[in-house]
Parts: C-alpha cells; sequence; structure tokens
C-alpha cells in the first residue's frame, strides 16, 4: 500500500494584509520491488540507487531489491510470477526468458512508453544493437521492445601474467613449438583456438613439477572455460565454436522455415563441437565431472590453479581484489580466443551475456513511470559512467566511447572490440525445453559417454521436433 507524505510551505506575508497562506504540496512513498540475481552488477547498482537516486517526480522512491543466487534465479522467479502473487513490479531477466514470460503474460511491451519519451528513445538510438536485440527483442531481433540493459556482458580472456611472461616459462614454449609464448594483453588478444590448446598442452604440471621456475604447490592448468551440465554453462560456449566453425543453432529469426536438423547437426557444427571436445583434456580433471560451470572456472582461477580462463566479465571484479584472489596482483585481460579462417582473421562470435530490467504487467501506472524514470537514470551517462568506474559495463555507445571509459577497469580495453561479435540464444517460449534436453546431451559427450555427432543428432532430432509441435518450425 502506498503512503501519502504532506509537507506544508507556510508563507507569511507580514505588514500586508496580517495573513498567512498555507500551500500543500504532494509527495507519495512508492516502493518498486525487483528481482534480480545475486552478483557484483546488481549489488553495485542497488548501492549507486540509494546513494545517489532521487526521483524527478519528487515522490520518496525506495527500490526493494530481492537477492537470489543465480543457480537458483530462474526457478524461484519462474515460481513467483505463475504463482499469481505479484510480488515484483520489476526484474533483471534472462535475454533467454523473454519469450516464455512474455508469452505468458507477466513481461509488459515497452514501445508505448518509449514513444511517448524521446529522452528515452535517445539513449536507446544510443545503444549498441547487439544488447539491445539480445535483452529487448521478442521475437528476436523485431522491433518488439520489452526490457533495457542493466548489465550487459561479454565473454573474454583472463590471464595470468606472472606465468605467462616468466622467462623460464617463455622459453620452454618457443623451444616445443617454436613461437613465442603470449603474454602480454596485446599479444593475448591475436590468440585463437589452436594458441590456446598449445598453452592448455604446455601448462599441465604435477605437484611438484618445475612452475616459473619453482617446484609447483598443487598441480596446475593451462586452460579452463565453461563445461558444466547446470542452466546454460557449458551451450554458452559451445554456441560461439559452433558459430565460428560455420555451424549453427536452430535460428529463430528464420521461424517458420529455419530447420533444427541439418542444422543443428552438420558437418560444421560437429566438427566445431568437436574442436570444442578436444581442449577439455587440458583442463582440471574436474571437467570430466559435468561441473566446470562459470562459478568454478572463476574459483579455479582465483586460486591460482589455471594460467588462462574463459570467463564473464561481469566476474573479473573478484578476480582483481586481493580479499578474494589469490592472484589479484598478476591478471591481465583480452579479447576471447576465436578460430582461424582461411584468410587469416580470427572470428570471435560469441553467445552475448548479461541481462535486461523487464517491467511486470500488473505494475501500476504512478509505479511505471517511476520504473521509467530510475532506468533513465541507470541509462544516463554519468551513472554508467560510475557503474563502469565500479567495474560494471554500458551499452551505451556515448559512454564506452569515451576516452576515459579504457581507464575503468583493466579488462575495460575489450568492451567495445567485443560487442561487434555478439548474438543471442533462442528468446521463444520453448527455450527451457531445449536448453535442458541441450544440457543433458552435452554433457553426455564432455564426460565422455558420446561422440559429437550423436550428440548433436540427438539434439537436432529433440528440437525439430519439438518446434514442428509448436508451429514453429513447418
Amino acid at each position: 500500500m502506498k503512503l501519502i507524505t504532506r509537507s506544508l510551505v507556510t508563507t507569511a506575508l507580514a505588514g500586508c494584509i496580517g495573513m498567512s497562506f498555507t500551500i500543500p504540496s504532494w509527495s507519495e512513498d512508492i516502493t518498486l520491488n525487483m528481482a534480480v540475481p545475486d552478483w557484483p552488477p546488481t549489488r553495485i547498482m542497488k548501492r549507486l540507487f540509494d546513494e545517489k537516486y532521487k526521483a524527478p517526480s519528487g515522490n520518496n522512491v525506495t527500490l526493494e531489491v530481492d537477492f537470489i543466487p543465480w543457480p537458483d534465479y530462474y526457478t524461484r522467479l519462474n515460481a513467483s510470477l505463475t504463482s499469481g502473487e505479484q510480488k515484483y513490479n520489476m526484474a533483471v531477466s534472462d535475454s533467454q526468458w523473454l519469450g516464455a514470460f512474455i508469452e505468458g503474460g507477466y513481461y509488459r511491451k515497452l514501445n508505448d512508453l518509449i514513444d511517448a519519451d524521446p529522452e528515452l528513445k535517445a539513449t536507446l538510438d544510443d545503444m549498441h544493437p547487439a544488447p539491445l536485440q539480445a535483452y529487448a527483442t521478442y521475437p528476436y531481433k523485431s522491433d518488439n521492445i520489452y526490457g533495457f540493459p542493466q548489465m550487459p556482458d561479454i565473454l573474454i580472456t583472463y590471464a595470468r601474467s606472472d606465468v605467462l611472461c616468466h622467462p623460464d616459462e617463455q622459453a620452454g614454449f618457443q623451444e616445443k613449438f617454436g613461437e613465442k609464448l603470449p603474454c602480454t594483453p596485446e599479444e593475448l588478444d591475436g590468440m585463437d583456438w589452436d594458441m590456446f590448446e598449445k598453452i592448455g598442452q604446455f601448462f599441465q604440471r604435477k605437484k611438484g613439477d618445475m612452475l616459473m621456475g619453482e617446484p609447483a604447490e598443487d598441480d596446475f592448468y593451462g586452460i579452463s572455460y565453461q563445461a558444466g551440465k547446470g542452466y546454460d554453462f557449458s551451450s554458452m560456449q559451445i554456441n560461439g565454436f559452433l558459430w565460428q566453425g560455420g555451424g549453427s543453432i536452430w535460428d529463430e529469426t528464420k521461424i517458420p522455415d529455419g530447420q533444427a536438423e541439418g542444422v543443428v547437426n552438420s558437418d560444421a557444427s560437429v566438427k566445431a563441437f568437436e574442436h570444442y571436445l578436444r581442449l577439455l583434456k587440458y583442463m582440471p580433471p574436474v571437467v570430466k565431472t559435468g561441473s566446470m560451470d562459470i562459478f568454478k572456472t572463476d574459483e579455479l582461477f582465483r586460486e591460482g590453479k589455471t594460467a588462462l580462463n574463459v570467463q564473464w566479465i561481469g566476474f573479473a571484479e573478484s578476480v582483481i581484489n586481493p580479499d578474494t584472489s589469490k592472484v589479484a596482483g598478476d591478471v591481465v585481460f583480452a579479447a576471447m580466443p576465436g578460430t582461424k579462417q582461411a584468410d587469416g582473421t580470427i572470428n570471435r562470435t560469441s553467445n552475448i551475456g548479461g541481462q535486461p530490467f523487464v517491467i511486470m504487467t500488473w505494475t501500476e501506472d504512478d509505479k511505471i513511470k517511476e520504473a521509467v524514470d530510475f532506468v533513465k537514470w541507470w541509462l544516463s551517462p554519468e551513472i554508467q559512467h560510475e557503474f563502469a568506474a565500479a567495474g560494471g559495463q554500458s551499452a551505451i555507445k556515448s559512454v564506452y566511447n569515451d576516452p576515459k571509459y579504457v581507464t575503468y577497469r583493466p579488462w575495460n580495453r575489450t568492451w567495445a572490440p567485443g560487442l561487434e561479435w555478439q548474438q543471442d540464444v533462442w528468446h521463444v517460449p520453448q527455450f527451457f525445453e531445449l536448453l535442458v534436453q541441450q544440457q543433458e546431451q552435452y554433457d553426455l559427450a564432455i564426460t565422455g559417454k558420446q561422440d559429437a555427432k550423436t550428440t548433436l543428432d540427438a539434439i537436432a532430432k529433440f528440437q525439430q521436433q519439438l518446434l514442428e509441435d509448436a508451429d514453429l518450425i513447418q
């Protein structure tokens, strides 16, 4: 229930008619309830709101945030929305959920609000198309807008400069492969998956083996990336391999003509998936348990167990914090590796991460107005710069193209170039069924129970039938 606060302003006209006038002005106490995943970008958002936000309306606006652990987030948000409790006015949503929750009647279409607000429209016009399409549109890449970017994110390379630049390791790598071991951010920007694999092979060391001129205190490995059965953890990395290798996932922008069979399991897709699987043998053995998710790769790297990690930018803040990372002073950041093409260029196409704000369909008009004002404040250049300076990222071109943007954090140098390679997984309501079956099949291959072709054949067959039954494939 909203509370009304009445403030009285009294003006005495002394020496005039001996009367005073009481002029009432009204302000409302309004609370916006928001569900969010619990990780640094949403914690930074809440802190900035509490410290700086003043509603343009003059109302007393409070942002009540329900921080939910990432592994439980979809399940708990889905349970809340489908229960009818109408607990949240807003949420930070993964883009894959758009179709399911829009068709379910939970996420509000925003085009009317944007069309009525030239300032908001100008902000969206200044946004890179990749995050805007991924976080806002349903159907994917249509003109229907349902979200505003909260935290855009991409996969990049985290690297141990102390390991890679050590003279002994440089000499050993040169002797073994006849190539220089990349160690600076600029050198690592040129790394393809073949070089990534060589680094993985080179840095397989057992406890007691020489590492940086001294016996290793524990087993050490060169490389890691997502290969976990939970949620979308393997899919996010595998999708990039498929696209880079000339394969594809089912393409919803081609509804109803886009097929799954013959595409998902094409020869190019199988070859690209085999490439992904081949690198796993150079990673910590936990990868063979199907539990190499984003949290495990992050933990292993912060614990000093790997030389390279392909990870979302959203985890980078904890890597450079001495309180949470044993390698905080020895990390550099570079572009994610890619697949070298026939002309020598590197294809780095990748599945975009990050999330949008959404507004719920039952939110009252006065709260919608406050929600839009909050989003406009969040996307304003001043706050976007503050968010980036605290470890977040911005999708606003005029913000991330500002020369000072790259000075905020060492990984920001990768941001603008990386955005050019991003595309997204499905937005359709059937995404969860597609994802669960795909993750289970990928896990069979990752854990060595099934080969790449059998895996992709099973995925393609399942997706073809499911999507035909949903009239999304003819």
